[in-house]
Formats: structure tokens, C-alpha cells, sequence
């Protein structure tokens, strides 16, 4: 190997060990790979940031935009909830919202979809009396295998479009991965609603995890301010420092009888005055020893609430701001107006000290705050609501223009009318001119780690290609296959491409293994379609861990499931996708 190789191979490494690790968020991670490869002098200085005006990217990032967009609209709520029976049988529930998710996903980000479907997902289950880890996977693999079927469905058919581009002259078009994604999907969601949901892992508890926070035994308690009391003279707020120090938070201030919604926090306390003080009781028995203020009534009393205030539950994904932080750290209520009161890790509810724990992707927080606000705070702090409500206005009235936008736009493409990029522009475009995507929320809809990661690592894999870096590889898996059918090669980049999928991010995977594809392509003599297609479906199938895909990381909390709860049902799914997917690719796309 040469210097320049060895340099690309330990940064590629290095990258790989950064996102197994997750101390750190994949997109620093891979950028500043980025920048010691130019320091290094492997990465060309003037193709540094080349990945960022890539094809791929910029498609990428105009599918977030119009997804939000067609949910802006209604137009997917729309679908959903004329088709969802919550009666259903769970099987019944499970193929159609199987399908119902995978058509969705295949035209818009999958995450998105299931962003979506999933807080009617959790309705169905408490309404049924059910728990949602019987349904939330089957949902979630469902949303990852229609993806697979269209261009746009997924990052990773976009990333291997634009590499058989470069290197064959030629993208793939919109619908020539459906031959291949949907007889994959369809053998994968047959086999889910058939069997794979009940080799789920049962907890044996009905209740979801949100149910468990909301029955954690912290109280909403009233203490009195008596005469003398040091706190008299001091601004509601001001008690924020020490009621944290106590894992409390103060909800607000009555005075003669008259609650004081709003003005509460800047209101001065004086003798009498009655605090709402939210917390459990050994919390709230501290604070009331700290303050020398004392229980109005019984210690655990339930006192009402505002009625500008709501109680909110939302999950933790792995971009939010929130992550490795606690609420005290984050000083949620001073900086966005919302008090974390709850938080549920995995199914197992956090009893003490919650505003002080250290948040996780996958975690399910239980937030008070104004109705109002609430909405803007999800968005802010990248989270997930998991209630089956509208915190934006949502423009049912132009939800078939946004619908024939979208379709415009994917016609345009499809037919080559326009190059798919710029078609994907236009309905971007058209959805802020129609008012039916706010221009403050166009780029709040782009997924912005995702876009790092990619500009990034393209640069990086390019670099790794015109050094020779994936020649070398490609001639050691073309050495470890000789002599065997040219299937046998296939399947092996196939199931590669799978197994790093599982531990890494799928956007990575694709963009370390699509350029192996095609030189060990060049190395058999043989097209290189297939080998593309092999790495497009290897990196959308991630079924065996939560990590894989942020489909099956957002699933966790609200699930309660277990990192070992994946591979039951993923398992023989991924046997399943190989043995139909294979003998497919050789097919549609002979070698």
C-alpha cells in the first residue's frame, strides 16, 4: 500500500471507530476527517468541500424540504387517517400500516414518514389496550424497506444514482429501483405481518412507557409562603436555581384565590402567596425545608394546572441539542419556556434526579410548557412529539396542491424533461410561493447533519478511489470469490454492505462501499449495475440493531424496547431480503 493509501484507510477507520463509538455526532466526526485529509494532503484542497454542491446532497436535502412540506399540508395526515380502523386486529393493524408507511416512504424521507405514523401508531395502542412494542417495529422495518423502491426514497439510492453517473455516464432513473426494492419490500412486509411481529420480545407490560412516566409518583403540590419568609420580595424565577438543586420545578403563583398564569414568573412573592410546585415528595420535602415554606394540604395534592399550559411527550433523536446534556445544563425553562419533568430511557422510567440525567437518543421526555410555544420548541431542539396532535397549523385546504406539485415535480424527472434536482427545486419552491411550506421552516426542514455528513464523506471516498484504495479492496474481494459464481460475489458485497449498515450509518456505508462495487465490477469483468444495486439494498436494510438506522433509534423509547430486542424479527429479515433480493438483481440487472 502507498503512504497515501495508509493515511485514507486509518482516516476511514478512524471515522467508522467515531460513529461505533457515538461519543460524538457523526457529522463533526466526518468532517473533521474532512479537514485532516487536506491537512494530510490526501484530499485534494480545492475538492475539499465538493461533497457539499454534490448532486447527491443537494437531492437529498430537497426531499426533506418537500416532505415537510406535503406534512405541512395535510396531505399525508390526510391519507393516514381515512385509512387507519384503530379496531383492527393486530395483524390487520400491522399490514396496513405497513403499507400505508412503506408507499409513504417511498416517495418522501423515511424518517419522515415515520415521524408521522407513529404517534397514530401509539393512539391505536392505548386505545386497543395493547403495548406499542408489539407495533412500532413492524412500522419502523416497514418505513426502511419502502424506501428502497424509488430514487428519492432513501439516501442511499440517491448516493449510489450519482456514483453510477460518474462512472458510467448515467444515473439511475426514479423507478429503476422499484423492480428489485419492491419485491423486497413486498416479501419483507409479508413476512412481518405474517410472522416477524411476534417474534418481538415481550416485556409483559401493557403499559407504554409514556403511561409509566405520567404514573411516576411526582406530585403537583401547593406550599404556602408564611410572614417572614426569606423568599418574600423575590421574583417568581428567581426560585429556579434552588428549586433544580431539589429536582422541582415551580409552575407557578396563586394569590388571594387568583391564579396567576403568564404573569407568575415575574410576579414578586409576598406572605401568602401559594407556589405550584411540581416534584416527588422527598424533592418536594426538600425544597420546602430549603425555602422554609410550607404544604398547602396534603403532600401529593394535585393541584390544576394553567390552562395555557400543556403536558407534552416527545422523543430524543440522535441530532437533538439535547443529547449528552441534562435540562439542568440546558436551562430549558429560562431558554425555551418548558420544564422537562419526566424522562423515560428504554422502557424503564427515571424516578430522581430526571433534571439532572444526562438525555440519550431514544429517550422519551415528558415537558410542560405554553401550547403556544410548544411547537417551535420541538423544532428547536430536534425532537419528535409522540401525541397524536397538530402543533402547527396545518393547510388541509391545499393539500392537492401540494400533492400535484410533488407529482409534477417527480414526472418532470422521470421523463427527463428536467434534470431531477431541478425538478425537485420547482416543487420546493412552489410549496413556499403557495404558502403551504413557511419560509422559516424551509430550512428548519433540512436535516443539516445529514448534509455534513455527506459533503464530507464524498470527498473522502473519492479521494480514497483515485488513490487506489478501493481497487485494493475490490482486488481482495474479487481473490476471496475466485473460482465461485459470479452470484456468489454479489451476495457477498450485498451482505457486507448489510452488516455495516447495522452498526453505521446507512449515508457512510453507502458512500465507503459503492465505489468497492463498481472496481470490483471492473475487476470480474462484469457490470457494475448489479454490484450497485447489491450496496443500495445492503445499506437500507438495517434490522438488527437500534444504531443502524434512525428509523429503529426513534422506535426505542417509545417502544421500550431493548438493544437486543431487534435481532428476533431482523434476523430472518435479512436472511429474507438476500435470498429474494439476489437472484432479483440478476434478473433486472444481469452481469
Amino acid at each position: 500500500m502507498t503512504s497515501q493509501q495508509i493515511i485514507l484507510f486509518s482516516l476511514i477507520g478512524l471515522v467508522l471507530a467515531g460513529l461505533l463509538w457515538g461519543r460524538w455526532r457523526y457529522d463533526l466526526v466526518a468532517f473533521a476527517a474532512l479537514v485532516a485529509g487536506v491537512v494530510l494532503g490526501v484530499v485534494p484542497a480545492k475538492e475539499a468541500f465538493s461533497g457539499f454542491g454534490h448532486e447527491a446532497t443537494i437531492i437529498v436535502a430537497l426531499v426533506l424540504v418537500i416532505s415537510a412540506g406535503l406534512m405541512r399540508s395535510g396531505a399525508v395526515d390526510l391519507i393516514t387517517r381515512l385509512a387507519i380502523d384503530r379496531s383492527r386486529s393486530l395483524a390487520a393493524h400491522i399490514t396496513l400500516m405497513g403499507v400505508i408507511g412503506g408507499t409513504l416512504s417511498a416517495f418522501m424521507n423515511n424518517v419522515a414518514a415515520l415521524a408521522l405514523l407513529m404517534p397514530v401508531d401509539i393512539q391505536a395502542a392505548r386505545q386497543s389496550g395493547r403495548a406499542p412494542s408489539r407495533s412500532l417495529m413492524p412500522l419502523s422495518f416497514a418505513t426502511i424497506l419502502g424506501g428502497m423502491a424509488t430514487l428519492i426514497g432513501t439516501p442511499p439510492n440517491i448516493i449510489i444514482a450519482s456514483y453510477r453517473n460518474e462512472a458510467l455516464g448515467a444515473p439511475f432513473a426514479m423507478f429503476d429501483f422499484a423492480p428489485v426494492g419492491l419485491a423486497v419490500a413486498i416479501a419483507g412486509l409479508a413476512f412481518i405481518a405474517l410472522v416477524g411481529w411476534r417474534l418481538i420480545p415481550d416485556h409483559g407490560s401493557k403499559q407504554t412507557p409514556m403511561e409509566e412516566l405520567e404514573s411516576v409518583g411526582d406530585f403537583v403540590a401547593e406550599l404556602v409562603v408564611p410572614q417572614n419568609a426569606k423568599i418574600i420580595g423575590d421574583k417568581v424565577r428567581d426560585l429556579d436555581e434552588v428549586a433544580e438543586e431539589n429536582d422541582c420545578v415551580v409552575l407557578g403563583l396563586v394569590r388571594k384565590g387568583d391564579r396567576l398564569p403568564g404573569r407568575a414568573r415575574l410576579a414578586e412573592i409576598g406572605s401568602g402567596d401559594i407556589l405550584i410546585i411540581q416534584g416527588s415528595t422527598e424533592a418536594l420535602n426538600a425544597l420546602s425545608g430549603a425555602l422554609k415554606i410550607k404544604f398547602q394540604g396534603k403532600a401529593g395534592q394535585i393541584a390544576e394546572l394553567s390552562s395555557e399550559q400543556v403536558l407534552a411527550e416527545a422523543v430524543v433523536t440522535r441530532e437533538s441539542r439535547l443529547v449528552g446534556r441534562s435540562a439542568n445544563e440546558i436551562q430549558m425553562l429560562r431558554a425555551h419556556g418548558v420544564s422537562m419533568i419526566g424522562l423515560s430511557r428504554m422502557g424503564k422510567t427515571i424516578k430522581e434526579r430526571v433534571r439532572r440525567t444526562k438525555v440519550k437518543p431514544g429517550d422519551i421526555l415528558l415537558l410542560l410548557g405554553d401550547a403556544s410555544s410548544m411547537g417551535e420548541v420541538f423544532g428547536r431542539l430536534d425532537i419528535l412529539p409522540l401525541a397524536d396532535r397538530n402543533l402547527t397549523v396545518t393547510r388541509h385546504d391545499k393539500a392537492w396542491g401540494a400533492i400535484g406539485m410533488f407529482s409534477a415535480a417527480i414526472g418532470l424527472g422521470a421523463f427527463g424533461f428536467v434534470p431531477l434536482p431541478i425538478a425537485l427545486a420547482l416543487a420546493a419552491i412552489g410549496l413556499v410561493l403557495f404558502d403551504i411550506l413557511p419560509l422559516r421552516e424551509l430550512y428548519d426542514s433540512v436535516e443539516w447533519p445529514v448534509i455534513v455528513l455527506l459533503g464530507s464523506m464524498i470527498p473522502l471516498g473519492a479521494a480514497l478511489d483515485s488513490t487506489g484504495g478501493t481497487a485494493l479492496i475490490a482486488g481482495w474481494l474479487a481473490s476471496a470469490t475466485s473460482g465461485l459464481p459470479g452470484w456468489v460475489a454479489l451476495a457477498v458485497i450485498l451482505v457486507t454492505t448489510m452488516t455495516l449498515s447495522d452498526v453505521l450509518n446507512n449515508t457512510a456505508t453507502t458512500i465507503i462501499a459503492a465505489p468497492i462495487a463498481i472496481q470490483l465490477a471492473n475487476t470480474l469483468g462484469t457490470s457494475a449495475d448489479p454490484f450497485l444495486m447489491a450496496v443500495a439494498i445492503g445499506a437500507s436494510c438495517a434490522f438488527l440493531t437500534p444504531i443502524g438506522h434512525k428509523n429503529n433509534m426513534l422506535i426505542l423509547g417509545p417502544g421500550g424496547y431493548k438493544f437486543g430486542d431487534y435481532w428476533p424479527m431482523g434476523l430472518p429479515l435479512e436472511i429474507i431480503v438476500t435470498a429474494v433480493a439476489v437472484p432479483m438483481i440478476l434478473l433486472i440487472w444481469p452481469m
